[in-house]
């Protein structure tokens, strides 16, 4: 491996192993980005144009960490021009389809809070999510997205209709987020608070209502996930098994004294051996 590699590997192999330790679940996988929507890049060109490209430094490692990803036991999944919160939705929708299932969306992604009900929990790391700057993570109920963004979590793509997505290059009608949720509770949802413009009290809303529907409907549109795709792989084949001997002889590779402890001692644990070849 790589020296400039290492620290990628670090902080990837604490961020899957941190929710594997703590929840212990049985079915897992790493879902990544292949690109956008057609639909999407239709509706508004600009769509994601000021995000940065990834440095090249970073292109090399990258790719290192999707080769590391089946050592820590997970699939890795991708659809070619899909987004990985449209494919994380269809396999929590998949999943909680199944009797006594389970579902944690190990995520920063707000959009896919939209998903979070008596089945989806969000596993993130957002620092505005942690209950005290001490926490490294915080899991995230229904109650808690509720109380977070002021709507039901089925609510939340309103709530960015109307107030846009920066970080997607998603543009806004000039509302904040504290304004949009009381819109979306006091009307009941972006449909009838549309239908029913004129009854808005602030006669400076109702003008950025009015002037921007279009806008609005698009929007919605944008942040809508597209939760109708076939699996890749199905939910019953994504059992987390990991590849103790080849993932130790990885860590090897790095001076992390602590984690490659860790992982000995489970390895240990279950019986898994120390010998493997070279990533």
């Amino acid at each position: 491996m790589h020296p400039e590699s290492c620290i990628c590997v670090y902080n990837e192999t604490a961020a899957y192993r941190w929710p594997l330790l703590r929840l212990q679940p049985d079915l897992g996988a790493v879902v990544w980005d292949e690109g956008v929507p057609q639909r999407r890049v239709e509706l508004q060109p600009a769509y994601k144009e000021t995000r940065k490209e990834m440095p090249k430094p970073m292109i090399p490692q990258l790719d290192f960490i999707q080769k590391l990803t089946p050592l820590l036991g997970f699939r890795n999944i991708s659809l070619p021009d899909t987004e990985a919160d449209d494919l994380m939705g269809c396999y929590a929708i998949a999943a909680c389809k199944r009797p006594g299932m389970d579902v944690v969306l190990a995520t920063n992604d707000k959009d896919l809070y939209q998903l979070v009900g008596p089945c989806v929990k969000v596993y993130t790391t957002a620092k505005a999510d942690l209950a005290s700057p001490k926490d490294a993570f915080a899991l995230l109920s229904e109650d808690q997205v509720a109380t977070k963004w002021e709507v039901p979590p089925k609510l939340i793509g309103d709530v960015l209709a109307l107030t846009g997505d920066s970080v997607d290059n998603i543009p806004g009608v000039g509302l904040g987020r504290k304004t949009a949720a009381a819109l979306i509770r006091e009307f009941g949802g972006l449909e009838p608070l549309l239908n029913n413009i004129d009854q808005v009290k602030s006669p400076r809303t109702r003008e950025k209502l009015a002037n921007s529907r279009e806008q609005i409907l698009q929007n919605r549109q944008m942040v809508d996930l597209d939760c109708d795709l076939e699996l890749p792989v199905p939910v019953d084949q994504l059992q987390i098994e990991p590849d103790y001997p080849n993932l130790i002889r990885a860590l090897e590779q790095c001076e992390f004294k602590s984690l490659l402890q860790e992982v000995r001692d489970e390895a240990e644990r279950v019986g898994m051996g120390a010998q493997g070849n070279l990533l």
